[in-house]
């Protein structure tokens, strides 16, 4: 099979291959899956970037979509033709997403709506499964104000979706420039705020009139934590984080915290409960049914530019980066 894959970790253009690997066998109690479409996701540039290899050579990504066309033994083979995209492809294994087979657990493979073309399935792992998640997190938002960081981004995109059309909550959403701003408001952010030219602090506390959000879905919290020593978030509020642009010590505003009443929700979609999981691909997947999910595909490329892939998601390309192969 055609497939993509690195062998030490370093730049795209450093260690990214592209060639012919044995084919995978589904084994006992997993589907082997003819992919489509492959999501390259920020996670999936980190890992080739810096995480350790989990074997001699890596083939990247944890999204796909794609048919099934074989399986093992203990599943059922009414199973062989059915669309499905997957989750955690490439977590803590080696054999992910960028390539034309992948054999794994069959409960990693979900059925994917007919609504749903194969570009759209590969942004649903990652991205769309921590959007839900986050807004999950947050409890009954409706009529709530929640901050989204980053409303434009890939998550963002959903959670504010979610949040807005699902949650009925009142979305404020950051974001970088006026085209993000409109993006977001077409997910069905109320106001956007152009971080890079207002004052988030001031223009949250204009918004709401000095109360703060009740919310706040946060991809950075070394930047956001700043904020709730400002009072941005109400008092019995909650921030829900899956992410930051600084790992390892940061302080938090403890007093504030304290006195405020203030709740700290983290979660990794990787690393989800079992009850969780099934919630957020049953509420992902009533969502497409019912065509509740707008999907932003920003840039495809076929695998043989896998490197132009991950560069343009290391250069913060507008919307999901998907690689096509077929």
């Amino acid at each position: 099979m055609r497939a993509a894959w690195y062998t030490k970790n370093g730049s795209a253009r450093e260690v990214l291959t592209v060639g012919e690997l044995p084919t995978p066998v589904a084994g006992p109690g997993e589907v082997r899956v003819r992919l489509y479409a492959s999501g390259v996701n920020p996670s999936d540039v980190k890992s080739r970037r810096g995480r350790p290899l989990a074997g001699p050579l890596v083939v990247p990504h944890s999204d796909g979509a794609g048919v099934i066309d074989d399986v093992g033994v203990g599943v059922s083979p009414a199973r062989v033709g059915e669309r499905v995209w997957i989750w955690n492809g490439q977590w803590k294994r080696s054999m992910g997403t960028a390539a034309e087979f992948i054999a794994l657990p069959g409960r990693q493979a979900v059925a994917l709506p007919d609504s749903t073309d194969s570009a759209a399935g590969a942004c649903l792992g990652i991205p769309a499964l921590t959007a839900y998640q986050a807004v999950r997190l947050l409890g009954d938002v409706e009529g709530k104000r929640v901050l989204v960081i980053g409303a434009s981004s890939v998550v963002g995109h959903y959670a504010t979706q979610i949040a807005a059309r699902r949650a009925r909550a009142i979305v404020f959403g950051t974001v970088g420039s006026e085209k993000k701003a409109a993006h977001a408001r077409a997910a069905g952010a109320s106001e956007t705020i152009e971080y890079k030219r207002q004052d988030v602090v001031a223009r949250i506390r204009e918004l709401t009139e000095g109360a703060g959000v009740d919310a706040i879905i946060d991809m950075d919290f070394s930047t956001t934590v700043k904020m709730l020593c400002a009072n941005v978030l109400a008092p019995h509020g909650t921030l829900v984080c899956y992410g930051s642009n600084v790992v390892g010590e940061l302080p938090v505003p403890f007093t504030n915290l304290l006195t405020n009443s203030l709740s700290l929700r983290f979660f990794l979609v990787y690393e989800l409960s079992e009850s969780e999981r099934c919630r957020a691909i049953d509420g992902v997947t009533g969502l497409l049914e019912a065509g509740h999910l707008a999907h932003t595909i920003g840039a495809r490329f076929p695998l043989e530019q896998i490197v132009s892939a991950h560069e343009a998601v290391e250069a913060g390309a507008f919307g999901n980066v998907v690689i096509e192969l077929a």
